[in-house]
């Protein structure tokens, strides 16, 4: 019985492995056959490339609280004062400033008839900075604790990252992704004993931008991370001879 089992098992390793060979073949054959009986071959190239963001969009956001409107207007301009100096001492003299949001801060009681009423406490402002630069190195690493130390409650938002030469680097990385296509669409030629006449047509596929070394998928574009890889993909058909 025990002799019985190994011989068993190879038998089927045997039989699997056959198969597959088989399977293989079949499937060369089958695209010699194709390449060979048709007048087109239909590929896709693609071609990635690493970059530095060359531009960064620094913006932060602070906020005042105060009973009356006026106060909390007084204090947001002695609060952009603090902010203008702050990065004009940092050497950042384009920063924009966007126009002041106001809420009104109100509180619920009830009346002695017993209906809910709301009385305004306090008003709260909120105003935006931005700041576009070249500068990727200094703005990413500008450190805002000065201004929590004048009492600013100034809040940093996440800083984007942008690629400002990618319509260049689109042109040249498609042309690379046809390339591309066509050394791919030689080996399969070879393989029918054809060879390529000339290209046909070809159609822009994916090209996005996304943080390097990440498997995210964006057809907008990624500016969260300041290292990026782009992706071209073309498929392109060619007409045998």
């Amino acid at each position: 019985m025990n002799t019985a089992r190994p011989q068993l098992f190879g038998m089927l390793a045997g039989l699997f492995l056959a198969t597959g060979l088989v399977l293989s073949s079949m499937l060369a054959s089958s695209t010699w056959l194709r390449v060979r009986n048709s007048q087109f071959v239909t590929v896709k190239g693609s071609v990635q490339t690493n970059v530095e963001s060359d531009l960064v969009v620094w913006s932060g956001s602070y906020v005042t609280e105060a009973a009356t409107l006026l106060d909390a207007q007084r204090a947001i301009q002695t609060n952009r004062s603090e902010v203008e100096n702050f990065l004009k001492a940092a050497g950042v003299t384009n920063s924009l400033f966007a126009p002041v949001g106001i809420e009104e801060e109100k509180a619920s009681k009830k009346t002695d008839d017993g209906w809910t009423a709301e009385k305004t406490t306090g008003y709260r402002l909120t105003q935006m900075v931005t700041v576009e630069s070249p500068d990727v190195d200094h703005l990413d690493t500008l450190d805002t604790t000065p201004l929590l130390e004048r009492g600013v409650l100034f809040t940093v938002l996440p800083e984007q990252f942008v690629y400002t030469k990618a319509d260049k680097a689109k042109i040249e990385m498609l042309a690379d992704a046809t390339k591309d296509a066509r050394a791919r669409a030689e080996q399969i030629a070879e393989q029918g004993g054809r060879n390529i006449a000339r290209l046909h047509d070809a159609d822009q596929g994916i090209f996005q931008i996304t943080p390097e070394h990440s498997a995210d998928t964006s057809w907008e574009g990624d500016t969260t991370s300041r290292y990026k890889t782009i992706t071209a993909i073309v498929t392109a058909t060619f007409l045998l001879r």
